[in-house]
């Protein structure tokens, strides 16, 4: 029983770290080649070991992440991030809030484009009179 216990698959450690909502979720990922280790992409049922280093891509990001402990509940972020350790190089973790800031909402900027109610009024009103 002890000896089962140990083993770990890499689709459960990443649910249990909180990089994936679900275990399907990451399980998919490792399916699609988003999980790798030393480059080659692993499937979900690969057994995690401490020390073994992994690039996961996210929606959010692209996380490069060593094994410090093997999780095997999921638990609060507080305690989550205790079980590995965030190598993400800085200039990766710069490219993602550059593009967290140039993000477009759907909103228009103001004064450009089609004009609103009040201004349509106002313009039909100056050519009207």
């Amino acid at each position: 029983m002890n000896e089962q216990k140990e083993k770990l698959r890499i689709d459960k450690y990443l649910w249990a770290i909180r990089l994936f909502k679900t275990r399907s979720l990451a399980a998919e990922a490792c399916d699609k080649g988003k999980v790798k280790c030393n480059g080659s992409a692993v499937k979900a049922a690969k057994t995690v070991n401490v020390g073994d280093e992994y690039e996961v891509k996210t929606e959010a990001k692209k996380w490069l992440i060593k094994v410090t402990a093997l999780l095997h509940n999921r638990v609060q972020y507080t305690e989550a991030i205790k079980y590995y350790l965030d190598i993400t190089p800085a200039e990766e973790i710069e490219r993602i809030q550059f593009q967290a800031a140039s993000f477009h909402t759907g909103k228009r900027p103001s004064k450009i484009g089609r004009p609103t109610k009040k201004e349509r009024r106002d313009l039909d009103e100056f050519m009207e009179g």
